[in-house]
């Protein structure tokens, strides 16, 4: 096999459509991310899965999925959000249920910790503080 057989196996062909939040109950998560992302319900799978969606166009997913065991530590992946204005962001989420954790800083990006209502970790950061 030569060197072009290889590369053209190992050129990912995935796209990535959801990202999934493991929580103890999926319906009662809509409200806030549907609200906090401007997202719809596309698909509720008798309450165990639930996607959310952009309401026009394309964008990722986000899946809220029924799991029997409660959240343990720090989420090992979270999603990050980017905004021009964010403490007025951070703001507006939190007057939906979510909750501010933590402010860090490096040159060139501020960002924040939130939890949503159930405690998953996820980040809201701004190159303009």
């Amino acid at each position: 096999m030569g060197w072009f057989s290889v590369r053209a196996m190992t050129t990912p062909t995935m796209t990535m459509v959801t990202v999934t939040i493991d929580c103890a109950d999926p319906r009662a998560l809509v409200e806030f991310w549907t609200k906090a992302l401007d997202y719809e319900v596309k698909a509720d799978m008798d309450g165990f899965f639930v996607l959310l969606g952009p309401k026009e166009g394309t964008g990722t997913g986000i899946g809220l999925q029924k799991v029997e065991e409660p959240k343990a530590g720090k989420n090992r992946v979270h999603i990050d959000f980017s905004t021009e204005d964010r403490k007025a962001e951070v703001a507006r989420l939190v007057g939906l249920g979510a909750k501010e954790q933590e402010e860090h800083a490096v040159p060139g990006l501020t960002w924040t910790v939130l939890t949503d209502p159930v405690g998953n970790e996820f980040c809201v950061g701004s190159t303009n503080g």
